[in-house]
């Protein structure tokens, strides 16, 4: 007996087919894959499933009942649980307060909130899935975007799942994280659990996962025992042709020119970094890595002026001015796309236009009038540069899949024409497709002699794309290295840890 099983399930947003005619059967004890291209309709089956959204048509059966969860609490009744790709936790709440959401009447005795008993049972949660080293009492705003995915991860298995969908977690975790989350997937799939495991790392899905089922354009093209296959089968099945781009640069020497256009001198940011010093040249692409607290992602931050050094200076050497806040940071022509897209990068409840534009503003107004004119046409312009799918520029950014939000956070910096780009992980939870579409586009910045600050969790990608790597420490800049032929991911690891 199937533990799931989806039959022609259908979802249309707007004039967007997400999903058309899906059906697939889970089994007890299965770790089934499940992969595509961004905007394939992986996230949407995975929400349908856990609750998230209602499917237009078709029906599931969970261990043979019909399953029509309305809620995600619905869907936790019946045994399914999901940690989503983006943020899933609420700011403003404490650690035990967001792993027990929905469920406080556990805690509650005689109208008042037992805080003490909740943050005691949240405590053993925690330690008992191997997070040791958050208290439940903090408030979760202050914690990093790491930490923030493993609470869910700890709310998504307190609940005892006999499905667990994991929707691609892993890109926002260290090492340590990761062993976390798989050592706690073979501890399900032991005890006759079933997962779903949404990742874009193929390589992780062919290692981890039984089974893999292939998505494109809503449709489920196949499913394959992951036993003898490889990662090109799989990304030819993904975007219907055999890939011939070329992930990463050819040449094995670093090249960029004299010029410089960011001074960094002294750069302090306490609790996080100290002493950091270098120069960005004109056209070069700078790698910034280091385990996941290093401070890199604090680093990019304070570069674009989002957060205040403790000392130190930034400064943009073509307009002789230091930076100090991110209104300073535009004006100079820096860009910055975060690593957390969905909450610092984008406004989801605004249309593609609205967020391409909002940089260029001051370009498009006249005394006080804004000209809809001038601002379809910069919209229209940069959503063809980087070719986002989409119904029109008036879509909202909540219903684009996670490549194309990516692709609409580094649009609004192009149109704008920066000069210097801050690229926080931008290649983070997207598909193969459009990586390597960024890493052209990168490549072709490069060439224009536009300068860019790339900040990356991922070896290949920091060995692959950068003229000079900066290894951060525990704060500080551990060494740099300039690209070479023999550069190894070994050697980089030497500096890290």
């Amino acid at each position: 007996m199937s533990l799931l099983r989806v039959q022609s399930v259908s979802k249309t947003f707007v004039t967007t087919r997400a999903l058309r005619e899906a059906s697939l059967a889970i089994e007890e004890g299965e770790i089934r894959g499940l992969v595509g291209e961004n905007g394939s309709g992986k996230s949407t089956l995975a929400s349908i499933v856990s609750g998230i959204i209602t499917p237009d048509s078709g029906q599931m059966f969970m261990q043979d009942k019909p399953h029509t969860p309305k809620t995600v609490l619905e869907a936790n009744n019946a045994g399914i649980s999901i940690v989503v790709q983006e943020m899933g936790t609420i700011d403003g709440l404490t650690v035990a307060a967001n792993l027990f959401l929905g469920e406080e009447r556990r805690f509650t005795k005689r109208g008042l909130l037992k805080t003490a008993h909740m943050n005691k049972a949240a405590k053993q949660a925690l330690r008992t899935f191997g997070i040791e080293n958050i208290e439940p009492d903090a408030d979760i705003s202050a914690l990093s975007f790491e930490d923030r995915k493993l609470i869910e991860f700890a709310k998504a298995l307190h609940v005892g799942p006999d499905l667990l969908i994991v929707d691609e977690t892993t890109t926002a975790l260290s090492q340590r994280g990761r062993e976390i989350l798989f050592g706690e997937l073979q501890r399900l799939k032991a005890a006759k659990k079933s997962i779903i495991f949404i990742s874009h790392d193929l390589a992780e899905v062919l290692e981890h996962c039984d089974t893999v089922t292939v998505m494109k354009d809503g449709v489920i093209v196949d499913t394959l025992p992951t036993a003898g296959l490889d990662e090109r089968k799989l990304k030819e099945l993904m975007v219907g042709r055999e890939l011939q781009q070329t992930y990463y640069r050819e040449d094995n020497e670093a090249s960029y020119t004299d010029e410089v256009v960011l001074r960094v001198r002294d750069l302090t940011l306490k609790g996080s970094f100290s002493d950091i010093s270098f120069d960005l040249h004109s056209g070069e692409i700078l790698g910034i890595g280091g385990l996941t607290n290093c401070g890199m992602h604090e680093l990019g931050k304070v570069l674009f002026g989002l957060h205040a050094a403790t000392s130190g200076s930034v400064e943009a050497v073509r307009h002789g001015r230091k930076v100090s806040n991110y209104r300073e940071a535009i004006a100079c022509g820096l860009g910055y796309l975060p690593k957390n897209r969905d909450q610092e990068g984008l406004m989801l409840l605004s249309s593609i236009k609205d967020n391409i534009c909002l940089p260029s503003l001051s370009r498009l107004r006249k005394n006080t009038f804004i000209s809809p004119r001038k601002e379809r046409e910069l919209a229209e312009r940069g959503a063809q540069q980087l070719s986002i799918k989409m119904s029109s520029i008036n879509q909202l950014c909540l219903y684009l899949s996670g490549g194309n939000k990516q692709k609409v956070s580094l649009s609004k910096w192009l149109v704008r024409d920066s000069d210097i780009l801050i690229l926080d992980c931008p290649t983070r939870g997207i598909d193969v497709a459009v990586k390597a579409s960024i890493y052209t586009l990168m490549q072709e910045l490069k060439r224009r002699g536009k300068a860019i600050v790339m900040i990356s969790e991922e070896l290949q990608e920091l060995i692959g794309v950068s003229d000079r790597i900066m290894i951060l420490r525990r704060g500080i800049v551990e060494n740099t290295l300039n690209r070479r032929e023999n550069l190894s991911e070994e050697e980089i690891i030497h500096y890290m840890i």
